[in-house]
């Protein structure tokens, strides 16, 4: 693994003291817990003036000892948990947020980010659809042999899950692929909307019940001991179907049934109320865990998820920074935060096992993985999200940061950077960019180290200050790159009114040789682009080209990012159409030089495509080579 993200300022066993108010099951012993949950914040909670009930037991709140009383993530139980109070965590982030255009990751980057998912401390991880292609099936299996396998201190380790639809291929195929986690999990599933079982399925609901039963039947017979199940488009589905179905699968062995509002039409009451109907209606639903799935088609998942949570689902199905198909996900860190500001009032006591102190370093790399950019206003890790330019909010803020921030910034691992102790600028050593970067949450080996250290010092002695967000885009452009094929080595470019502009270009291939190439074009990126393509000889479509400043000013860091697709484009089955889709690769550079930065992307996209080819590259001649256009 290229780097390890930390928050070492951190103490790693931190504790809780709050009690579900309206239960009784937990007793007042001792426990530790992943997640900080401090009473002394308690000034800081909204005012209750919500009429929302969890479905926990109606018996008076446990008095806390002087001891302080602490809880823990219950033991892993396939079909129950032992504590009423605790919310399972499902990440699915490599599987549904990967669905996002452009999001395509490498094998290399999801097992990184399955690690740091890890860190985080989800339940379970969903770590791909093993029949879509080859690739995705390595990656799930290398994930499932790694991570999955990886117990720490505590006995924690995630349930490693694999995605299928209803056939016996898919299934047997997510097995190969997680059979070799402590804790796999199958997740199976079938469309039980008419809509969806008129167009799509074209088949009548007792084909589609019996279809379902069969499959959780045989995902047993493999031997795996946690299957999950799914009615697809369930918040369009008949109810007493639903009943029916969800009823059917439990008997045949599904031991967590997931109930998703695939389209995002649902509204929190009306989603809380499905939830709080399957949890009434369904037969042996006591033998299973209900779980949520929300899209946010309507803007509207991170409230429905917390409307099921409410009604009594004890699994959430989220994604980092909530990317997924079409406008995506609940987010993970919204979800989150949202129970732990409301620990112990209007949602009871609910509690979950993540470590929020992991929350920004995961988001962060799942944005530079993916090349999707969050955006400024992001609730809890966008950037706007702890500023203050109102003059009202700041003076507030002078005097007490309470005023208007119900989350601090170092709950989920994020410091201002107005906050922090040292100034870098061209007279810092190594050391004292160790140490920032240290605070900032990265732990570099000593190579990557040692390459930011020169190229900060490039940067400091251009600009009078390196702000922590300058920081950042360096460790991004150094760290979250793809396996390397090409490597830019040289460029220059000639532009402007008075002829065509040119660019040469020199590139370094996996096997150390130069490359170089000229070529012209309507500008410097475009000239510089063609010169790529001489060298690398694959042919692809360059789909989006954006470019931001990384702070203000005239010497601010530039941080590019392409989106390409290959003309032989590595291919994959979607999970809920079965259409074939074309693969799009992002790439993201960063530089204070604009064409250098775009130059970078477009090489780091390129890296990540040929990364994907199930055949290796093919190899160039050993010997320097020049080509013109």
């Amino acid at each position: 693994m290229a780097a390890i993200f930390t928050t070492p300022k951190f103490s790693p066993k931190i504790t809780t003291s709050i009690f579900p108010s309206n239960s009784n099951s937990i007793s007042p012993h001792h426990y530790h817990s992943p997640l900080h949950f401090s009473t002394k914040h308690s000034l800081l909670s909204p005012p209750k003036k919500t009429s929302i009930s969890c479905s926990l037991p109606q018996t008076p709140t446990p008095t806390p000892t002087n001891s302080t009383p602490t809880r823990h993530r219950p033991d892993y139980i396939p079909n129950r948990i032992a504590d009423p109070a605790y919310v399972r965590i499902f990440d699915t982030t490599l599987r549904d947020g990967e669905q996002s255009p452009g999001a395509s990751l490498t094998s290399k980057e999801k097992l990184d980010i399955a690690r740091q998912l890890a860190r985080l401390g989800v339940d379970i991880i969903e770590a791909g659809f093993p029949a879509s292609s080859n690739d995705d099936f390595e990656a799930v299996k290398a994930i499932a042999k790694e991570v999955g396998n990886a117990v720490d201190g505590d006995g924690y380790v995630p349930v490693i899950c694999g995605l299928s639809r209803c056939n016996e291929k898919d299934i047997r195929r997510a097995w190969e692929a997680i059979k070799y986690a402590k804790r796999p999990r199958i997740h199976t599933f079938i469309a039980t909307s008419a809509i969806h079982m008129e167009y799509k399925l074209r088949k009548t609901k007792d084909e589609v019940i019996e279809i379902a039963r069969n499959m959780v039947r045989f995902a047993r017979s493999l031997g795996c001991d946690d299957v999950e199940f799914s009615p697809e488009d369930a918040g369009r589905s008949d109810r007493e179907f639903l009943y029916e179905i969800l009823g059917e699968v439990i008997k045949a062995g599904a031991t967590t049934l997931n109930i998703p509002d695939t389209v995002g039409i649902n509204v929190p009451a009306e989603y809380g109320k499905m939830i709080s109907d399957i949890k009434a209606n369904t037969p042996g639903i006591e033998n299973v865990v209900i779980s949520t799935h929300c899209q946010n088609d309507l803007g509207l998942s991170t409230a429905n998820t917390i409307s099921g949570a409410c009604a009594g689902a004890r699994q959430l199905e989220v994604t980092i920074n909530g990317i997924g198909e079409r406008a995506g996900n609940a987010s993970l860190e919204e979800v989150v935060m949202t129970l732990k500001c409301h620990e112990g009032d209007v949602l009871g006591g609910l509690y979950t096992g993540i470590n929020a102190r992991h929350i920004y370093m995961t988001s962060k790399m799942v944005e530079e993985y993916t090349g999707l950019y969050v955006q400024p206003h992001k609730a809890i890790v966008g950037a706007n999200a702890f500023a203050h330019e109102s003059g009202i909010h700041q003076d507030g803020m002078l005097k007490h940061k309470g005023t208007y921030e119900i989350i601090a910034p170092e709950d989920i691992g994020y410091e201002r950077t107005n906050e922090a102790g040292i100034v870098l600028g061209k007279l810092s050593g190594r050391h004292a960019l160790k140490k920032r970067l240290e605070e900032l949450g990265y732990e570099l080996e000593s190579e990557h180290l040692e390459n930011i250290f020169w190229r900060f010092k490039a940067v400091a002695d251009q600009k009078k200050r390196v702000t922590d967000a300058d920081l950042r885009a360096l460790v991004s452009d150094e760290v979250f790159q793809p396996e390397v094929v090409w490597k830019l080595h040289d460029l220059q470019v000639t532009c402007g009114t008075l002829g065509l502009s040119t660019a040469t270009v020199k590139l370094i291939g996996a096997d150390g040789t130069e490359h170089v190439a000229c070529s012209v074009g309507t500008g410097p990126v475009d000239s510089a682009y063609k010169a790529v393509d001489l060298i690398v000889k694959e042919p692809v479509t360059l789909l989006e080209y954006s470019l931001t400043a990384v702070t203000e000013g005239i010497d601010a860091i530039a941080t590019t990012r392409v989106l390409i697709r290959g003309e032989n484009s590595h291919t994959s089955t979607h999970a809920y159409t079965e259409e074939t889709v074309h693969r799009t690769f992002s790439g993201i550079g960063a530089g204070m030089d604009i064409v250098v930065s775009s130059v970078k992307a477009y090489i780091g996209a390129l890296n990540k495509m040929l990364g994907f080819q199930e055949k290796p590259p093919v190899k160039t001649p050993a010997k320097k080579t020049t080509v013109s256009a």
